[in-house]
């Protein structure tokens, strides 16, 4: 059974067809509230507020064909929720091993969480999630022009932000 058809299916109460999709999108949806967390367990924790909020919310669905989208949507939103709450900024010791390395990731990620929250939701879709720019904008919902104007800017103010820092 394709994924449309699961997500019809989903849609429409089939508990199983949920579990499955869910099954389905675990990894990827995962990968993206690691990469907004940094650590183990508050992506877990990401993810379990998404899968209640998918399990609660499915009904809701309009258009099958998005349904990825949405529940990629309800990842980043609890994860920026998180963020908010806690007011921290993780990065685990056991991502790089080598010291130079380690050293310039702390230092982005100084750099990145000086950004707002917006701005920062943008580098980790378009460089850390590789997506394009027009699925981008399916996800923030605004024009594509707007992603590649908003990019633009926010390059433009990480290029100031490290001259600051000196590092240029």
């Amino acid at each position: 059974m394709d994924e449309i058809e699961l997500a019809k299916q989903a849609i429409n109460g089939n508990e199983a067809a949920q579990l499955q999709l869910l099954n389905l999108y675990k990894e990827p949806m995962y990968r993206i509230a690691y990469s907004y967390m940094r650590n183990e367990h508050d992506a877990n924790d990401a993810l379990q507020e998404m899968t209640y909020q998918c399990l609660k919310n499915i009904h809701k669905v309009q258009t099958p064909m998005y349904l990825k989208t949405w529940l990629v949507r309800i990842v980043i939103n609890t994860c920026l929720m998180m963020k908010r709450q806690r007011k921290r900024d993780v990065v685990t010791n056991d991502f790089l091993e080598q010291p130079q390395q380690m050293a310039e990731l702390f230092e982005l990620n100084d750099v990145i969480s000086k950004l707002p929250i917006e701005q920062q939701e943008l580098v980790h879709l378009k460089y850390f999630k590789d997506l394009k720019n027009s699925e981008i904008a399916t996800l923030l919902n605004v024009p594509e022009g707007t992603v590649k104007s908003r990019i633009h800017n926010t390059l433009k103010k990480l290029r100031h932000l490290f001259g600051e820092g000196g590092v240029s």
